[in-house]
């Protein structure tokens, strides 16, 4: 009856002026390929809604929790273990190690590049023997669960665009992120939370800021964003129902709002249209299942005596890695941690140990906890930052202070779970930690080899934008298979 209604109103100039932008749309539509692509099928279909339908082959890992460390972790601080820096600790870096590489205007026109030894012992660990610091007791611990990837390397030099490459696969915004690719290929597994969660904490020093568009959809449709969970109250504003407004008439809007959408959709085509009303109804489902997923008041002691007293303080590192735990175990399947505030250009020591506070334990905790609930066999757990920091002292150096500049040539990750080895480190540095010599691995790389351990041929999953077609890895990136299971 509605809709009889709303035809009878069109006229002649109303009903011209339609079709002009209806045809219009038309070319716009292949011009910018704003249509969703068609689906395909696949033997390992278990995906709610994913455009592949399934995987390209059967996957290792169901999800990943990424513990981004924002502001770019020193690796010759925590992970590359470089003893020559202790026997030549204020020495000029030589030019033939430098070979005129780019710097940023922090310290390119710093007369000297004094390099700089860390303060901290490093100690062999576990039965691998991998080098760890001693400002991390607790990773120290687990180093025989974890592939630590020493020759991470990227073009971008400083914060905005090296995070955002990392997520994205470009330094320039407007691309859509990891979690937004694993959303749109591979759909939902649990129809009560969002596909892609995002949960943010920062250290006590100047944290670089980040942004939304970091886990944002680009190009694909808007339900494909990560959905951001705050601490307190509200994990997720405007999800409640305002006061006066009961379930069944929040339920009786909805249906009546998706009609009204559906007529729309009918008129127009635009896909975002569905994205909305999906959107509407997981707001719906999430009023329920949110709620249970950041309580953590049945979680008993021992579980807050593995991560740390601050785990039950709601915004912390700690308690963001245990509400991760608690997403992987209702399916959720891209979690996103952002930690800030490893940007240290000076008074690092002082610094880096505050991170460490803040991380060590439970990201240590996470792991484990994984480990025992039999999780992590198909959950890939990432922790690194976007790029490294110099072996030079950035500004005065002495004994026991200095600073360092970004260093994108070469840092550390490490990776624990689904797929990769457990115990192993990938690559090599030079001895004075600046440049590679050993098995490169690429921010593409990075990412092709996330995408193959979730079942998916990066090269194959793709969306037509703007006359081309795009995806996570651009044209670049081969998967990592030296660390591969």
């Amino acid at each position: 009856m509605i809709k009889d209604e709303y035809f009878q109103q069109l006229n002649r100039r109303h009903f011209l002026s339609k079709m002009g932008l209806g045809i219009g749309a038309l070319s716009l539509g292949s011009l910018v390929g704003c249509g969703a692509e068609p689906k395909m099928t696949n033997p390992f279909s278990n995906s709610l809604g994913g455009i592949l339908n399934g995987t390209h082959f059967a996957p290792k890992a169901k999800r990943i929790i990424y513990l981004f460390q924002s502001g770019g972790p020193s690796q010759l601080e925590l992970f590359d273990h470089k003893p020559l820096l202790r026997e030549r600790h204020g020495e000029d870096l030589p030019a033939s190690i430098r070979m005129g590489q780019r710097l940023t205007g922090m310290t390119a026109n710093q007369s000297t590049k004094p390099m700089a030894a860390p303060i901290y012992d490093f100690k062999q660990r576990g039965q691998s023997g991998n080098w760890v610091s001693d400002l991390l007791p607790h990773t120290a611990k687990i180093a025989d669960d974890l592939c630590f990837i020493k020759t991470m390397h990227t073009e971008a030099i400083n914060h905005d665009p090296a995070i955002t490459f990392f997520q994205t696969g470009s330094q320039q915004p407007g691309r859509p992120s990891m979690g937004a690719w694993l959303s749109y290929g591979l759909g939902n597994s649990n129809e009560n939370l969002p596909n892609f969660v995002v949960l943010l904490s920062r250290g006590a020093q100047r944290p670089q800021p980040i942004y939304s568009r970091l886990w944002g959809n680009g190009f694909l449709a808007s339900l494909h964003q990560g959905t951001q969970f705050r601490s307190g109250k509200d994990p997720v504003l405007y999800l409640q129902n305002p006061a006066g407004i009961t379930k069944a008439s929040r339920r009786n809007v909805l249906d009546q709002l998706a009609k009204m959408n559906e007529l729309r959709m009918q008129e127009f085509g635009d896909p975002e249209i569905h994205s909305r009303i999906a959107q509407y109804e997981m707001a719906y489902r999430m009023q329920t299942s949110v709620p249970d997923a950041m309580d953590l008041s049945d979680e008993p002691d021992e579980v807050f005596e593995l991560y740390g007293e601050s785990a039950r303080k709601p915004g912390t590192y700690a308690a963001n890695c245990l509400l991760a735990r608690r997403m992987a175990e209702r399916d959720v399947r891209f979690i996103q941690l952002y930690h800030l505030g490893w940007d240290q250009h000076s008074d690092l020591p002082r610094e880096i140990e505050s991170q460490c506070r803040d991380t060590d334990q439970a990201s240590a905790a996470l792991v484990t906890d994984l480990k025992r609930r039999g999780l992590l066999e198909d959950t890939l757990v990432v922790w690194g930052g976007e790029f490294g920091r110099t072996n030079y002292s950035q500004g005065k150096l002495t004994a026991t202070n200095y600073g360092r500049d970004h260093h994108p040539r070469c840092f550390t990750i490490w990776m624990a779970g689904a797929g990769v080895k457990a115990g192993v480190s990938y690559g090599e540095t030079d001895e004075f930690g600046y440049n590679i010599v050993k098995d490169p691995v690429h921010v593409h790389d990075f990412q092709a080899t996330l995408m193959h351990l979730m079942g998916i041929n990066h090269e194959q999953l793709t969306y037509k934008h703007q006359g081309r077609r795009y995806r996570l890895t651009d044209v670049h990136g081969e998967v990592v298979k030296g660390i591969l299971t």
